[in-house]
């Protein structure tokens, strides 16, 4: 149930429906300092969703939901600086994973701290399980999956499995603790799916071999951006 004017919202979003056209019209072609810089332009609309949301109603939930975006922000400006500047590669790519890293710390942050009746113990288990058979998957299942980390394969079962966690921790703790009283923590977890998605494919992308056409781009991107502003539309769900 909608408790906030989220017509602000929708229009920054739809700012952000054009930067990302832009960007990825601009990325397919070649990954240039334009490109990141349009892309930086898509990541601050979903800081100002967010922004217009909060001012509505600020809370712990809120402002941790908008620590996660920025740092979400942060790793979008790393990741592509990796294509641009590859001498510095290794730099980038450590600082994106790290950047994306703390920012799911924030959003599990704003799960335990915006649950609407008792925390969940059983929520938190069946997520803890849910991101050791994740981060089992990465971590073994390397040659199924057509990877090769390399150096990257520790950071990459780690930040899998935090993923993984965050994601199903939103979900279960607003099916154990009632939907209709936290169904902001639904479409937080519902945006975190759709993290997920982006993820696997950006694997492919950084890991596999021939997945950097222009469909992969593409589609990990349009995911990736629907899980932000998803996100920070679920403010607007609090009861």
């Amino acid at each position: 149930m909608l408790t906030l004017n989220i017509i602000p919202y929708c229009a920054v979003a739809l700012f952000g429906l054009v930067f990302l056209v832009m960007f990825l019209v601009t990325r397919v072609k070649q990954a240039t300092p334009k490109a990141a810089a349009i892309k930086a332009m898509t990541s601050v609309c979903f800081i100002l969703c967010w922004l217009m949301l909060a001012k509505q109603q600020m809370n712990d939930f809120a402002m941790f939901i908008g620590g996660g975006l920025l740092f979400g922000l942060l790793g979008d400006i790393w990741l592509d600086l990796k294509f641009c500047y590859p001498q510095d590669d290794d730099l980038f790519t450590k600082l994106g994973f790290s950047s994306f890293a703390v920012g799911h710390f924030f959003y599990i942050c704003a799960v335990l701290l915006g649950v609407n009746g008792q925390f969940q113990p059983l929520a938190l288990a069946c997520a803890a399980g849910v991101a050791v058979i994740a981060g089992l998957v990465v971590f073994f299942g390397e040659k199924a999956m057509k990877l090769r980390y390399g150096a990257y394969k520790m950071i990459s079962t780690l930040y899998g499995a935090l993923l993984f966690f965050m994601t199903a921790f939103a979900i279960f703790t607003a099916v154990f603790a009632g939907v209709k009283e936290n169904t902001h923590l639904l479409v937080m977890g519902i945006g975190g799916v759709f993290f997920v998605v982006s993820d696997l494919i950006l694997s492919g992308t950084y890991f596999g071999e021939g997945k950097n056409r222009p469909v992969d781009i593409i589609t990990n991107h349009v995911t990736y951006y629907l899980a932000q502003f998803i996100i920070a539309a679920s403010l607007a769900f609090m009861a």
